[in-house]
């Protein structure tokens, strides 16, 4: 699968269309508003091979650093164990930060985070960046060591109690296996090594980056991504005038369907990137309640 970068960044894009917003909802501190106000969606749908029904709590784009800190990490944790999940998972994008370490309020607020099943994730664009794969302004240089710094957080992360699955998977129950992607832009995401495992059970798969619809090599029975943030701004009529895809808005939130008619969810996502707010696109934490297909 070919890794798509962005033309211009979405941080570049949202500064653009951030100005409009702005105008839009009268003073940016509106939208600022809005990016703190938590929605809980819950869904409910089939998912072929299932033989009891289990519900996911799913989690993208913390973006822990920059515009969000412990608060409110500590608000969407709470909110998801609130739902009493079988199941959590993370949609990638845990940080947003130039960091010297791994950060421990990240640390200690995931590791509040239990369920029967586990609690499983994939690292997303952001998680490349924070550690100097790539240089920018905001990032920084590139660093030579971001694959010891990142490998480092990722065994923090396990100590936690979160496992974050590199093209590969897991089985989390006799039918039911989950496996994860790397990111679209920066990784090497491998579908078929991330399923390999399933052996017929009913597959959730996790990609940060929901371009990857459009090429799967297989069908899976459920995708989970992140990464477009829903837009972060929209606007009445037109909806999200950017969006981080290559597509679009096609897979800019909410049920689509990519390659082999396989049906997917992308979250809006809860923190932000590039601009500290949101317009109409509040921060989601989503239930997913799978049962079996009839």
């Amino acid at each position: 699968m070919t890794a798509r970068g962005p033309s211009v960044t979405r941080r570049q894009l949202l500064r653009v269309a951030g100005g409009g917003a702005v105008a839009l909802a009268a003073t940016g501190a509106v939208g600022v508003a809005q990016a703190h106000t938590l929605d809980v969606t819950t869904h409910t749908r089939p998912l072929p091979g299932l033989r009891s029904t289990v519900r996911v709590a799913f989690l993208s784009d913390l973006h822990y650093g920059l515009y969000v800190g412990a608060g409110q990490l500590s608000g969407w944790v709470d909110a998801a164990l609130d739902t009493r999940p079988d199941l959590v998972l993370l949609g990638g994008d845990l940080l947003d930060q130039h960091l010297g370490g791994s950060p421990q309020p990240l640390l200690t607020e995931l590791a509040r985070l239990r369920a029967p099943l586990g609690v499983y994730g994939v690292w997303g664009n952001h998680d490349y960046g924070s550690f100097g794969k790539y240089g920018s302004a905001y990032y920084g240089p590139v660093r030579a060591d971001w694959a010891r710094r990142r490998a480092d957080l990722a065994r923090g992360l396990r100590t936690a109690g979160t496992v974050i699955l590199l093209n590969e998977g897991v089985a989390v129950r006799t039918d039911l296996y989950v496996g994860g992607v790397d990111d679209l832009w920066n990784g090497t995401p491998d579908v078929r090594a991330a399923l390999r495992g399933a052996q017929g059970r009913a597959t959730i798969l996790l990609s940060h980056n929901p371009d990857v619809l459009a090429d799967l090599p297989t069908a899976a029975g459920v995708v989970l991504s992140g990464h477009t943030h829903g837009g972060q701004v929209r606007l009445p009529l037109i909806g999200a005038p950017v969006v981080p895809s290559a597509f679009g808005q096609r897979y800019a939130m909410g049920w689509v369907e990519g390659a082999h008619g396989t049906p997917a969810y992308v979250s809006r996502g809860l923190g932000t990137s590039g601009i500290p707010f949101r317009n109409l696109c509040a921060p989601e934490v989503t239930v997913l309640t799978f049962t079996p297909s009839a």
